[in-house]
């Protein structure tokens, strides 16, 4: 009992510690161990254990090759970034002499040896690719120990090396970067000076278990760096190719502190001195050709210079990457120019910025960004708001991580455009992906409030110019957000128009920003033809109005004549303006704002402070006209769901409302436009229409008694679906095919009926050709058409040769007499 006891004691000590173990049981001394392990002392009698029993070691093996060949052909997903790995790792022995510099005078050398730089060159004929900095280089240990071991990172060992706290901003992490040319090259060669040795050091190896380090019998040529000569695969041969460097380095390595130098080849014209034979050959040849040339031309000739244009081969170096890392300098120290030219470097935009924002972030987790409002919407913005935009760059000390995310900005920002720098991001060994965790989301949400406050500030800037000078107005204005001036003024209706749908859509998608994007919407209303907020409405309103009223539909001129809104009008009361279909799904996540409720002037019972006397008074009405609505439902049938004496009716005698439920004319059309719209499961939907009659209006009167005289009568429901159907369209409905073709008899019948013709009256006769005229047409008719069969001769013989030319020898020719037939 006691030894398997203590057994199992031991196995759960051994799995906690996730180690190999030899355990030798022995016995327990008594059984009051195990009572107290059973008792709950599992601790104590755990220590016991592990203090009595003998622990034995053992290190991880590991198969080289095997290794070898996941770091190189798992960890990277694209053989591209092998140029970014090696332009970070001699960033990062840049910067370890540049530190060095700092405390060790004479260390960087003289000459070209002192400039801090790196240089690519491509060889085609050799096929090599070689990439030459002038960091701190390395020494035979070090080639061996860094080189040697795999993920041995020199970086960390560096930092570990100098005293806490130094502000050294390197790159390495992980020390497998360097791995990665195997991607793209079979053999490479790493040639090292390093300035603590004299000797000059040569490591080779083709991504087997074994390397070689040599010392390079050229001596130091290198004077201090290192050189790292790539031979490529065959099927990695467009690394070669300037173009293709060049946007790599562009791509992942602009903003790197060091610049990067590309030796370019470029053949150029130019003019050249023509030699006296060549000349002498010229003009005998000239002589040949052309003997009559006149005195006066030659002797402009010969006052000329001898020239001629040849073509030769130009190297040089082009600097790659001249854009510097803006993010990392004090916002208060770049200029507004500055910030424009950065931003068009970054998006490759030839317009500039409309506004800008550049913040750090402290606390939780720290990281520097710029991020910038375009001035236009790229054309193709709004074709796929669900596309996957590369607008947000992510950087780690000045490396492009990646361009490919969702987690930083919610989709309806897509349109910012910045960069982000930190460097506390969780990232994988091949520094391609981020790992999932709250570092992300706490960055999106940040960056989120930043970006909602930059639109907010442009919102206010026109408030904020009016009512202060330019110099007050860059007081109030946050440090690293663009200075307000007047011209700000005009730049939100700017960007309202560019991107206020992608506002909306994040006024349904992101409920925890729901009120700072209200704040942002802009409308037309009945007073005001320019667009206002909300917020402006809210102030504007009338002492006792307690809702916002606002009505759907295809433009401004249109809805100022709707009879829904015409009780709303003559009260004074603004009415908000919506011709975007994107407002009907805006405003079903909007149901208020300030404690104000969003109220559709198109729907039923339209809620208005009223009297008591005006209450009374409406009943009165309804009492009145009991049997007109009685007689109404009888002759709509199921077109209507209610008939109602109306509160929208000032002077139009009838109108068609939506039901509370029920689809608006605006939403009617945008469903029924929908590339996949099922027509027949939204009937229940559409259907719930509301019909309203002006009881003051005399059209409706007289209805009335002829409804109640003759509560059967024909006339008078064809009357009524007549003005359905005409309130149907004024309201924005759509009628159906049936409904249409019905319209438009009535609408025929009407105009006969004013004309004061017989609705069954004939067609008239039709008009007579005069015979003369009639002749002539005939003539003309004839000589215009040519038979088939009635061709000259000359034609006929023609073609018969033709056919004989063209047909196969196999094959006789036809007969005439086959042809005069046919």
């Amino acid at each position: 009992m006691q030894r398997s006891l203590r057994l199992c004691l031991l196995a759960g000590i051994a799995s906690a510690l996730l180690c190999s173990t030899v355990v030798r049981a022995e016995g327990v001394e008594s059984v009051s161990a195990a009572a107290d392990a059973l008792a709950g002392n599992v601790a104590d009698a755990g220590v016991a254990a592990a203090a009595a029993a003998p622990v034995e070691n053992f290190a991880f093996q590991a198969d080289v090759n095997k290794l070898m060949d996941i770091i190189i052909n798992s960890l990277y997903s694209k053989k591209e970034v092998f140029l970014r790995e090696l332009i970070s790792n001699a960033s990062d022995a840049l910067d370890k002499i540049r530190f060095m510099s700092l405390t060790e005078e004479g260390v960087l050398g003289s000459g070209e040896t002192a400039k801090l730089e790196m240089k690519i060159i491509a060889d085609k004929t050799r096929k090599t690719l070689t990439i030459i900095d002038r960091g701190v280089g390395m020494t035979r240990e070090d080639l061996i120990q860094h080189l040697g071991t795999v993920a041995q990172s020199g970086t960390s060992s560096f930092i570990e090396a100098f005293s806490e706290g130094a502000d050294v901003n390197l790159i390495g992490q992980f020390g497998v970067g360097f791995y990665s040319v195997y991607l793209v090259a079979d053999t490479v060669t790493v040639t090292s000076k390093s300035s603590e040795d004299d000797k000059q050091w040569i490591w080779e190896s083709t991504a087997d278990s074994t390397f070689s380090v040599t010392e390079d019998p050229e001596g130091a040529t290198l004077g201090r760096g290192t050189q790292i000569t790539l031979h490529l695969k065959e099927d990695c041969l467009e690394f070669l190719e300037e173009e293709r460097l060049r946007g790599l380095v562009k791509h992942y390595s602009e903003f790197i502190n060091f610049p990067i130098y590309l030796y370019t080849t470029k053949e150029e014209e130019e003019e050249v001195p023509v030699d006296a034979l060549e000349e002498s050959e010229e003009e005998e040849e000239e002589e040949e050709e052309d003997a009559s040339v006149e005195d006066v031309e030659e002797e402009e000739e010969d006052a000329a210079p001898k020239t001629k244009k040849v073509k030769r081969i130009v190297n040089d170096w082009e600097l790659v990457n001249d854009a510097k890392a803006l993010w990392t300098r004090t916002p208060t120290d770049i200029s507004e120019e500055e910030y424009q030219a950065f931003y068009k470097t970054l998006s490759k935009d030839h317009n500039g910025a409309l506004t800008y924002t550049h913040f750090n972030a402290e606390g939780e987790v720290e990281f520097k960004s710029i991020l910038f409002i375009p001035g236009e919407a790229p054309h193709d913005l709004y074709q796929d708001y669900y596309k996957k935009i590369k607008n947000i760059k992510l950087y780690v000390r000045r490396v492009m991580i990646t361009d490919e995310f969702d987690e930083l900005l919610p989709r309806y920002l897509s349109f910012i455009r910045g960069v982000v720098d930190s460097d506390s991001l969780p990232l994988n060994v091949s520094r391609e992906m981020l790992q999932q965790n709250k570092v992300l989301k706490v960055i999106g949400k940040k960056m989120t409030r930043k970006v909602l406050a930059m639109i907010k500030s442009l919102a206010d800037a026109e408030k904020r110019v009016g009512d202060t000078d330019e110099d007050e107005a860059a007081k109030e204005t946050e440090e690293g957000d663009a200075p307000a001036s007047k011209e700000d003024a005009l730049k939100y209706a700017q960007f309202w128009k560019s991107f206020g749908k992608y506002i909306k859509m994040g006024l349904m998608e992101d409920s925890s920003n729901r009120t700072r994007l209200a704040k942002l919407l802009r409308y037309a209303t009945s007073k005001s033809e320019s667009e206002i907020s909300l917020e402006d409405y809210v102030s504007g309103m009338k002492e006792d109005q307690k809702n916002i009223y606002y009505i759907s539909g295809e433009s401004r001129e249109s809805l100022l004549k709707s009879p829904a809104v015409e009780k709303l009008l003559l009260k004074e009361i603004e009415v908000i303006f919506m011709t975007d279909p994107l407002d009907e799904y805006t405003v079903q996540h909007l149901t208020e704002f300030e404690g104000k409720r969003l109220i559709n002037a198109a729907r039923e019972g339209l809620k208005l402070d009223e009297q008591p006397s005006e209450k009374r008074l409406h009943d009165m009405y309804k009492e009145k006209f009991a049997p007109l609505t009685s007689f109404i439902k009888q002759a709509l049938g199921g077109k209507v769901d209610k008939v109602t004496v109306s509160k929208h009716l000032v002077k139009s005698p009838v109108v068609v409302t939506t039901a509370d439920y029920g689809w608006t004319a605006q939403m009617e059309k945008v469903m029924k436009a929908q590339a996949f719209a099922d027509n027949s499961r939204h009937e229940f939907m559409k259907a719930k229409r509301n019909f309203e009659f002006n009881p003051r209006h005399p059209l409706i009167v007289e209805l009335n008694k002829k409804v109640q005289a003759e509560p059967e009568d024909k006339g008078a429901a064809d009357m009524l679906t007549s003005l359905y159907m005409a309130s149907v369209l004024q309201a924005g409905y759509q009628l159906t095919p049936e409904e249409v073709s019905d319209f438009a008899e009535r609408v025929t019948a009407v105009v006969t009926s004013g004309l004061g013709l017989d609705a069954d009256a004939e067609l008239l006769p039709e008009l007579e050709v005069p015979e003369a005229e009639a002749a002539e047409d005939d003539e003309e008719e004839e000589i215009e058409e040519v038979p088939m069969d009635e061709s000259t001769p000359a034609e006929e013989a023609s073609e018969s040769e033709t056919a004989a030319v063209e047909m196969p020898e196999d094959e006789p020719a036809a007969e005439p007499a086959q042809k005069d037939e046919v």
